[in-house]
C-alpha cells in the first residue's frame, strides 16, 4: 500500500517598507521587491520576480532529475524574457533558453527538457495562461 503524503505548501510574507520598495520573507531568506512606481534598479519588480521563479523552477527541476537520469553536466544557465501587454496587463509571452554544459547526447538533452516542462510546479502554473516556449541546448 502506498503511503499518503501531505501536499507541499508554501508561504511568503511580503511587507511594504515605504513608497520605494517592499521585502518578501520566506524561511530564513529575504528578498527586496521593486514596488516603487518609478522603478528600482536594485530589486526585482513583480514581473521579473515571476520570471526568476520560472527560471529557478527550471534549474530545480534539472537538479531533481540529474541523479535519476544519471545525467552528467558541468553547468546550467537559464535566460527568460517576457513581453507585457497593456490591456489587460499580463505577460502575453515568455521565451526561455536553457543552456547546459554537458557531453550527453541530443536524445538525453531532449529527455532533460521534457522533464523540465512536465514536472515544474511554476512552469505548469504559468504555461496554461501564457504563450510559453523555449529550448534547451548544449553550451
Amino acid at each position: 500500500m502506498s503511503e499518503i503524503r501531505p501536499k507541499l505548501s508554501f508561504k511568503v510574507l511580503a511587507r511594504r517598507q515605504d513608497a520605494h520598495g517592499s521585502t518578501a520573507d520566506c524561511k530564513d531568506a529575504s528578498i527586496a521587491l521593486d514596488t516603487d512606481l518609478a522603478g528600482r534598479r536594485d530589486a526585482f519588480n513583480p514581473a521579473e520576480l515571476l520570471l526568476a521563479a520560472l527560471s529557478a523552477c527550471m534549474i530545480k527541476g534539472i537538479e531533481r532529475v540529474v541523479p535519476i537520469l544519471k545525467f552528467q553536466l558541468r553547468s546550467v544557465e537559464v535566460t527568460v524574457e517576457g513581453v507585457r501587454q497593456d490591456v489587460p496587463p499580463k505577460l502575453e509571452s515568455i521565451r526561455y533558453q536553457i543552456v547546459v554544459d554537458t557531453d550527453e547526447s541530443d536524445h538525453r538533452l531532449d529527455l532533460l527538457h521534457e522533464n523540465v516542462r512536465k514536472y515544474g510546479t511554476v512552469f505548469n502554473t504559468v504555461a496554461p495562461g501564457t504563450d510559453l516556449a523555449g529550448e534547451l541546448r548544449r553550451k
